[in-house]
């Protein structure tokens, strides 16, 4: 396999544009050349997640060629969700190390901010499985899901945890205020963190990265430059959260991680700095523990410590991240590797303070399903090999044995194991909506609506019941249990003997 490099990057200014995506395209893709030794390619490679609903267009890559001014080039569009300017990347790098192509144009972008936010949330909550759709989950609320489950896994406090978020922000924030092409330019404070209101228990807006219209391009090749590809790895995970072997992490990442470590002969100890994909500040923290960083449940302390802050031991997205940079959903996995690329160039507006030679980008697609690792290094660095070996990852599934769908049966009662309340609810459904994670009896596990707000938590019982297409959920009060405990005890006592009709007694004469 052949080595691939890096030459040209570029992106557009994220944010509010009144530029049309083909034009995002091109003005990103005139960036990279521009700043490229080399100007004509062989191929282009576009990530964009949904133009058809964002936009009104598809056949995205033919529209881009032409855009460009390159018909008669290959154009390929890929899509894997909110990692598709990754997955574009990859497919590209692999397209370049076969020797098929010497050099590519990969593109990433999206417009979006023309919708509005329900708009928009829908078309992203589309990704997710579609009976957690029905009960009117977001991306959002299982991001909160998600959060309260690590909350309660490490026991921490809710106001620890919301320490640690506001910490995540305002770091971000922080960093995004000293990158032109960032979306937000202004550092935040703590106290306009807790005056942001609640998205989803326990996200606020400011845990949330925004909508967003951008692009972002790379140009990569077989002939040498400063920048090297030297490791890539991909992994997948179930599309619900009920098959899920834990909620707390994700698997797909440390898949994708322990491949690009093994191809890199890298550890991750050995990364002067990483781009992660913060959708949400607590996948910020996970996306850490995963990749190797800090040991799991650990991830917050380095935040509250500065281990990931600019001048810190292993700065974490100081380009200011999706929170702070934006998420245009195609482009974020793309404008990762730019900003990794100016990082070690040392030619970004966010300067690190010390020189870097290795840094890692992480994209995820969809919530946490299709998830994506680059590793980036600088061709001067001394080439280690063999450090460290990845353990196995679990068990994948080498030969397809396609699932069979089944009918989804729940026992009437069971126990609550997470749960959040969604504020910014998607068309259709009121706010405050309660969402919740029940196992049952039998031990299945349903995506639930709430009849109620209150009394939430995990572990709490509760009855289940199946309305239409989705299941309903209603804490049990405590009246009512201890009436089924009396009713338990008074069913377990043994009935007392019944009297028998003896012969009758005589008076003695």
């Amino acid at each position: 396999m052949a080595a691939v490099y890096i030459a040209g990057v570029g992106m557009t200014k994220f944010g509010k544009s009144s530029q049309t995506l083909a034009e995002l395209f091109c003005e990103a893709a005139i960036s990279a050349l521009s700043s490229s030794p080399i100007q004509e390619v062989d191929a282009l490679y576009i990530g964009v997640m949904n133009p058809e609903e964002f936009t009104g267009d598809s056949n995205i890559a033919s529209q881009i060629a032409d855009a460009l001014g390159v018909t008669g080039l290959p154009a390929l569009r890929v899509e894997t969700a909110s990692s598709a300017g990754a997955a574009a990347l990859h497919a590209a790098f692999q397209a370049v190390a076969s020797g098929y192509y010497q050099n590519v144009l990969v593109l990433g972008g999206e417009k979006m901010t023309h919708l509005s936010t329900s708009a928009a949330t829908r078309i992203l909550a589309e990704v997710i499985d579609k009976q957690e759709r029905q009960c009117g989950a977001t991306m959002p609320a299982l991001a909160a899901m998600i959060t309260e489950r690590y909350r309660k896994k490490y026991r921490l406090s809710h106001s620890r945890l919301e320490h640690i978020l506001c910490q995540v922000a305002m770091k971000n924030h922080l960093n995004g205020s000293r990158n032109p092409y960032a979306q937000f330019q202004q550092p935040i404070t703590e106290r306009s963190y807790f005056a942001s209101k609640f998205v989803s228990t326990p996200l606020r807006l400011y845990d949330c990265s925004p909508i967003t219209d951008g692009a972002a391009a790379v140009i990569l090749t077989a002939e040498k430059t400063d920048a090297v590809i030297s490791g890539i790895g991909q992994g997948t995970g179930p599309l619900n959260l009920r098959e899920r072997d834990s909620f707390t992490s994700f698997r797909a990442t440390q898949i994708a991680a322990a491949r690009a470590y093994e191809m890199a002969g890298l550890s991750p100890k050995e990364i002067d700095f990483a781009e992660v994909h913060d959708a949400f500040t607590p996948f910020e923290i996970i996306c850490t523990e995963d990749l190797g960083f800090f040991p799991p449940g650990k991830g917050g302390n380095a935040v509250e410590e500065g281990k990931t802050s600019l001048n810190g031991l292993l700065p974490i997205n100081p380009s200011g991240g999706l929170k702070s940079r934006g998420h245009p959903v195609g482009a974020s996995g793309v404008a990762q590797v730019v900003e990794v690329v100016w990082g070690l160039r040392r030619s970004s507006g966010t300067k690190l303070k010390r020189e870097a030679r290795r840094a890692l980008a992480q994209s995820t697609g969809g919530l946490g399903t299709n998830n994506f690792v680059t590793i980036v290094e600088r061709t001067d660095s001394p080439v280690v090999k063999g450090l460290w070996k990845p353990s196995s990852p679990a068990p994948v599934h080498r030969h397809p044995s396609p699932k069979q769908p089944r009918p989804l049966t729940v026992s009437e009662e069971g126990r609550i194991e997470t749960f959040t309340i969604l504020y910014v609810t998607p068309d259709g459904f009121l706010p405050p909506l309660a969402l919740a994670l029940v196992r049952d009896r039998q031990g299945s596990l349903v995506m639930a609506q709430g009849e109620d707000i209150s009394h939430l938590k995990i572990g709490r019982e509760v009855y289940l019941r199946h309305l239409g297409d989705r299941y309903l959920f209603t804490v049990k009060s405590h009246l009512t249990k201890v009436r089924e405990a009396l009713k338990k005890l008074l069913r377990s006592i043994p009935p007392l003997p019944s009297k028998g009709k003896g012969p009758s007694k005589k008076e003695t004469p």
